[in-house]
């Protein structure tokens, strides 16, 4: 039987040392989930803690994904960490130097730019956008700089490693929002730099593209999304096979500066979502912008909220 009839086989990467960050829940913990399995020691970060109330009163923890790296068959190691704050990340990486004295993958995962969204259209025009939804943004792409820039000396020291920034654009389409456009378009340009600087030290920077992920936000709304979505959707761990695939990839320096779509690498790679189905890359067709999808998903999951306290 093929993989894609057999369920995955993980790459083998249990020398690996790996950080996901914003791994409590959605994207960010399929990521870890997938590189447990494959074998690595993982640090979970992000800032929902176990016993304490979580970010949007979503499910989910560092400290449950944590232990499910570990449950996988990898070693999860869960570190609270606000990538918006320097010293926080500083703390994460020092930890990392002392402890492992190596880093071989950082996931620049974590991304608080959906939160606070009924304060103010997710997708008015940007004269009526609030200042504080730029700073979520911007807040974002700088912790993926930060942490980029603390990982680097010691992956350069090994001369290997992999960092990959989760982003998404689609190409010169605009995805719906000035500030979102621009932010998700500078992540995708910070691996151009990133890629062309740490080549000379065996070291690759790309940027990974998922699709439609039901991840927590979306699972609240999926009775009321209707049949269309089931068509495209994936897991999060979708994604985090692509970037086992990638850590595993001894020529993964060959992609290194470019955006790779999780659909693409699936089927170079040869593997499968959780289901079986291999989904195609994600494009923006038709009229509605990413943004206004976002607009339209928060507002069912909101929908969806109060209908079911009553």
């Amino acid at each position: 039987m093929t993989e894609l009839e057999n369920g995955w086989q993980p790459p083998v990467l249990s020398s690996k040392v790996a950080v996901v960050t914003g791994a409590s829940r959605g994207v960010g913990r399929g990521i870890a989930l997938a590189l447990g399995e494959a074998g690595a020691k993982v640090y979970v970060t992000g800032r929902s803690v176990r016993g304490e109330p979580t970010t949007e009163g979503l499910p989910g923890t560092i400290d449950d994904t944590a232990d499910e790296v570990t449950a996988r068959g990898g070693l999860g190691v869960a570190v609270r960490c606000d990538h918006t704050d320097d010293a926080d990340t500083e703390r994460l990486f020092a930890q990392i130097a002392e402890t492992d004295g190596k880093l071989d993958i950082l996931v620049n995962n974590a991304w608080s730019g959906y939160e606070r969204w009924p304060e103010a259209k997710f997708d008015a025009p940007f004269w009526k956008q609030p200042a504080w939804r730029w700073e979520l943004f911007a807040g974002s792409l700088r912790g993926q700089f930060v942490a980029s820039r603390l990982a680097a000396p010691l992956m350069i020291a090994g001369r290997s490693g992999l960092i990959v920034n989760v982003s998404f654009t689609d190409g010169e389409v605009y995805l719906g929002q000035t500030a979102y456009d621009v932010c998700k378009t500078a992540s995708d340009r910070m691996v151009v730099g990133m890629g062309y600087e740490l080549r000379k030290h065996g070291v690759g920077a790309v940027a990974v593209h998922p699709g439609f992920v039901r991840t927590e936000r979306v699972e609240a709304a999926w009775d009321l999304l209707g049949e269309g979505p089931a068509q495209v959707v994936h897991s999060p761990e979708y994604v985090g096979r692509a970037i086992a695939h990638l850590a595993a990839d001894p020529d993964v320096i060959e992609h290194s500066g470019k955006r790779l779509a999780v659909g693409d690498l699936a089927v170079q790679y040869g593997f499968a979502d959780t289901d079986g189905r291999q989904p195609p890359p994600f494009r923006l067709e038709g009229r509605i912008t990413l943004a206004a999808r976002m607009e339209r998903l928060n507002r069912v999951v909101a929908a969806g909220r109060e209908a079911a306290a009553k």
